[in-house]
């Protein structure tokens, strides 16, 4: 558990702090941070999950890296790619926003999505990431223009430059591309994932993981936005060699067609079958949230994932990590059932994250 520590009383972020005491954590002063060496820290997913970790640990004098998955084939992204050729910008622009030092407005028009005409359902992050990969012939570049069009802290870097389609055996079935995959019973019938064809990790993904004082992986969709990262050649070598702490931080709830009734040790079991070696920390929420707003996700089948069973030889951190705010369930061009009413606050996750960095090992 994590433990209640004396709050740094000169650190004017009072948002961040008062969080962190309402839950009981360290509050560490970014102030005094920046006079120590900037540690690396890298954040392996993609979507809401990733967004909220990087949103937290923004605020802190941190050498952050995103590395994203490059499997997503639906909604605005996967029009995109079929229609032009280019690769997935849709989990790209959501880590870009979270890191962007840019206006509020900046960030807004980022993530506007258009709801009528041609355009509908299309985020204008999505068509200016696609529009950049045209014009300067490479979707690296385009990242790293809009990285400094949005002015990010830290570095936001695909995890392949190939196209790649996800891929899933399930029964006797063939199924291909991550939006049919979502929507496909996997429960206790997934027999094989894997990447079509073969992807080889950018270079630049695989140099951040070497270079890191820390890798955390999750929350996020666990065959959307976690394993297929995980699938791509040279990325769990690079892990499984790395000195880093390798954090696992697990979702608040399941997933009926893919993790019905699992627990968080399910969860980190299924998260070392890919990376092929154990994880060092293990980060879970164990906090019940109200119960209307678990009736809610009750009509969708999905549920709380339980702390019953824990995964043992681990360093286990179980706190309240939910958010106090409540979120909006869904959005143009999102299907209700991507939607989430419970989300990590992330101001606790990186207060967690801190501490974990800051413990000698």
């Amino acid at each position: 558990m994590v433990h209640q520590a004396r709050v740094c009383i000169q650190c004017s972020i009072a948002a961040h702090r008062k969080s962190a005491q309402r839950a009981g954590f360290w509050y560490y002063c970014p102030n005094h941070m920046a006079a120590k060496k900037r540690k690396n820290i890298v954040v392996i997913g993609g979507g809401t999950g990733t967004f909220t970790v990087l949103s937290g640990l923004k605020k802190y004098p941190y050498n952050l890296t995103a590395i994203v998955a490059m499997s997503d084939s639906g909604g605005s992204t996967g029009i995109l790619r079929d229609e032009l050729g280019v690769l997935p910008p849709g989990d790209v622009r959501t880590c870009l926003v979270a890191l962007s030092s840019s206006d509020k407005l900046m960030r807004t028009l980022m993530n506007y999505r258009f709801d009528n005409g041609k355009l509908k359902g299309h985020s204008f992050g999505n068509l200016l990431l696609s529009a950049l990969e045209k014009i300067t012939g490479s979707f690296d570049e385009a990242v790293e223009k809009a990285s400094e069009v949005l002015r990010i802290r830290g570095r936001v870097v695909p995890a392949t430059l190939d196209k790649v389609h996800l891929m899933a055996q399930v029964g006797k079935r063939i199924i291909r591309g991550e939006e049919k995959i979502q929507n496909s019973h996997l429960n206790g019938s997934l027999n094989h994932l894997w990447l079509e064809p073969v992807a080889r990790a950018n270079p630049k993904a695989l140099a951040a993981i070497r270079e890191a004082d820390c890798v955390i992986i999750g929350p996020g969709n666990l065959y959307a936005s976690l394993i297929p990262n995980l699938l791509v050649r040279g990325i769990p070598d690079a892990i499984r060699k790395s000195k880093a702490k390798k954090i696992f931080i697990c979702n608040l709830m399941t997933k009926i067609e893919h993790t019905h009734g699992w627990g968080v040790a399910d969860y980190v079991q299924s998260i070392e079958k890919y990376l092929g070696a154990p994880l060092d920390v293990v980060v879970y929420n164990n906090k019940r949230p109200d119960a209307k707003i678990l009736k809610k996700y009750a009509r969708e089948g999905d549920t709380l994932t339980c702390w019953d069973t824990l995964p043992a030889g681990r360093t286990l951190v179980g706190a309240n990590l939910m958010s106090r705010y409540s979120h909006a369930t869904n959005k143009i061009g999102t299907p209700a059932k991507e939607s989430s009413l419970v989300r990590h606050d992330p101001s606790k996750l990186a207060a967690i994250v801190l501490r974990i960095l800051d413990k000698k090992k």
